[in-house]
């Protein structure tokens, strides 16, 4: 069965080419134009991602974002017309998984669709990896820290399970965007800060603070994971 997107943007022209370029990848594709209907979608039909515009009449795509992030890890692409590095950090903070900005290339949309699809139904031949407190169940796309579900967006995941898999070892930022978003991935610091910001909150609030050490100028790596005893 093809999976599904659901393509949210106002601009009707927008819209319907990347509804075309999606479906020409082999795609199933829902859409709407406003925020309040994407929401009353994914309540009704299951969705496999969502790429969602930024600038929305009524409820607008951060805030859109949000509400889904409250109750689905659903993986999230969001579109821009504005490069602006602010509202690039706030959607990645409200959990979004990329970001694209406009005018952008349809075929870069279904590249980066099927990357981030890959990445959350990848299969594992080793289904589990756990270090100190934290657990990762990697076929179901699951993590536990301290015994506590944490619910993570897909490239939260893989970075931890990349981190997870080499306990220790330090990574440099490229070495771990390669292993998030590919080889030679171009990702600013300020991204990937919002996205290892977001994780070690979550970890931390989980009951396992301090889990993602990192050192100065030279890169990051998982630290002992112990629980907090509070």
């Amino acid at each position: 069965m093809a999976e599904r997107v659901l393509v949210v943007d106002d601009e009707k022209s927008i819209r319907k080419v990347v509804e075309y370029a999606l479906t020409e990848g082999g795609f199933e594709v829902l859409s709407a134009g406003r925020g309040d209907d994407a929401l009353e979608i994914i309540e009704k039909e299951p969705v496999d991602l969502v790429v969602l515009d930024l600038m929305l009449p009524g409820l607008d795509g951060i805030e859109v974002c949000r509400r889904i992030r409250a109750t689905r890890n659903v993986p999230i692409i969001m579109l821009s017309a504005r490069d602006d590095e602010v509202d690039k950090v706030l959607g990645l903070e409200m959990g979004a998984d990329d970001y694209v900005t406009k005018p952008f290339s349809p075929r870069e949309v279904v590249a980066r669709v099927a990357a981030i699809l890959r990445r959350y139904g990848a299969p594992a031949r080793d289904d589990t990896r756990s270090h100190g407190a934290i657990t990762l169940d990697r076929e179901a796309r699951l993590c536990r820290a301290a015994g506590q579900p944490v619910a993570l967006t897909g490239t939260e995941f893989q970075m931890l399970d990349t981190l997870i898999a080499a306990p220790g070892r330090l990574f440099t930022r490229a070495e771990l965007a390669s292993a998030v978003w590919g080889a030679g991935a171009q990702q600013s610091d300020r991204t990937m800060d919002s996205h290892l910001r977001n994780l070690r909150r979550k970890l931390a609030d989980a009951g396992v603070p301090d889990a993602i050490e990192t050192v100065h100028a030279q890169g990051m790596r998982l630290g002992p994971c112990t629980a907090d005893a509070a």
